[in-house]
């Protein structure tokens, strides 16, 4: 029996940017790196009394590294963003080329406008990504119909439904990618994995580890794609109009109904209310609701 001593686990608070780091092909370089860090919980600390003071801190439950993400969060030593903006520097792992510009952070950098408060290197989709929690101050943004006001009536058959008539269809990214998604889990399920059929732990194959990593990268492209699409509905939504109305649903209920799951799911209905009410607190406009109703699903 395995009678190690348990590293405590500790939740950080939000990220606001994350760019990818090049060189994907270093995963196990990269994660020995990281394991040997304080913040990680290696040999040189990671003990309770070298976790943040506002953190609650309670009995150590394991953390396995088979059902979780590798992360490690970073809050004091050298984190910057390089001068010709591809390269950001933190402790312990030295300079990383990334494989995303970061301009505009930097661009808060130089002016005095931001300030780098942590860091989270994070292993997601097969690829390497760093978080960093910054402090902005964000100029106050005039939208483009400051007295205009917009009803987003959100949906399955069309993502949403605008008062002024504009119809944004649903581009359905879970459906597309369904067919490769099932061949890839029964793919997966026809390979020898960490379970025998009998229940007893085995040693999986190098082609589970392969087929379970293509697994991965497919549900975090559908998720990209999902966000990307919410985000740029978003932004134009708050950046035009005055006051953004979104209806009222029982989001976390909807999803009791087997039939309109799937396709409920798809959608991301939650997402772009959470997205709405961050992104009119950065300009002028508002965002509400109407009287609450029964949540349905129904077809335009």
């Amino acid at each position: 029996m395995d009678r190690r001593r348990p590293r405590p686990h500790v939740r950080g608070v939000h990220r606001s940017d994350r760019l990818l780091l090049r060189g994907t092909g270093r995963r196990h370089r990269l994660s020995d790196r990281i394991a040997k860090t304080p913040a990680a919980g290696g040999a040189a600390g990671g003990g309770p009394r070298e976790l943040a003071a506002w953190a609650p801190v309670g009995f150590p439950r394991f953390k396995s590294k088979h059902r979780t993400a590798p992360s490690c969060r970073f809050t004091t030593g050298a984190i910057r963003v390089e001068s010709d903006r591809r390269h950001v520097t933190l402790p312990r792992l030295g300079t990383i080329r990334t494989g995303e510009s970061t301009r505009e952070l930097a661009r808060h950098l130089e002016r005095g406008t931001g300030r780098i408060m942590a860091a989270t290197v994070r292993y997601e989709g097969g690829r390497w990504l760093v978080s960093f929690t910054c402090e902005i101050e964000r100029a106050e943004r005039v939208p483009a119909r400051p007295a205009a006001v917009v009803g987003v009536d959100l949906g399955v058959k069309d993502l949403a439904v605008l008062s002024t008539g504009e119809v944004v269809p649903n581009p359905r990214h879970h459906t597309a990618a369904l067919r490769e998604l099932r061949r890839l889990g029964k793919e997966l399920a026809r390979r020898q994995g960490p379970r025998a059929p009998v229940g007893d732990r085995c040693e999986a194959s190098a082609r589970w580890h392969k087929t379970k990593a293509a697994f991965g990268r497919a549900h975090a492209t559908v998720a990209n794609r999902r966000r990307d699409g919410l985000h740029k509905l978003t932004s134009r939504l708050a950046a035009a109009y005055g006051t953004v109305v979104v209806e009222g649903l029982n989001v976390s209920g909807m999803p009791a109904n087997r039939r309109p799951a799937r396709a409920v799911a798809d959608v991301g209905m939650g997402e772009v209310r959470r997205q709405l009410v961050y992104k009119t607190t950065w300009s002028w406009p508002t965002v509400g609701s109407p009287p609450a109703r029964p949540a349905r699903v129904a077809a335009r």
